[in-house]
């Protein structure tokens, strides 16, 4: 399953780009020897932008699934429609566990 809307991946991307940076300026903060609570805030910044992006993925993930299950439910056997329908559902919990 891939991202199919490409404004939503650009986003996406554009954010991942931005906690690189974020990331990569802790490590200048830490070579330089930088105050701790100032690598505190930042790392907690870095914390919540990748949980805010996970949240925006997932979103879009879970949008991408229901909107398949829907056409399955129009074209396929009921019974097997079901069983994929669950399987999907159980695939996105489990994706949602590990989702920080």
């Amino acid at each position: 399953m891939k991202i199919e809307n490409l404004e939503t991946k650009n986003k996406l991307i554009k954010r991942l780009r931005r906690i690189e940076g974020q990331v990569r300026g802790i490590q200048t903060m830490l070579e330089e020897e930088r105050d701790c609570r100032e690598i505190m805030q930042q790392l907690s910044a870095v914390s919540s932008a990748i949980k805010s992006t996970s949240r925006a993925f997932f979103h879009d993930y879970g949008t991408i699934c229901l909107t398949e299950m829907d056409g399955e439910i129009v074209s396929g056997k009921k019974s097997d429609q079901k069983a994929r329908n669950e399987k999907m559902l159980q695939e996105m919990i489990a994706l949602l566990d590990k989702t920080p």
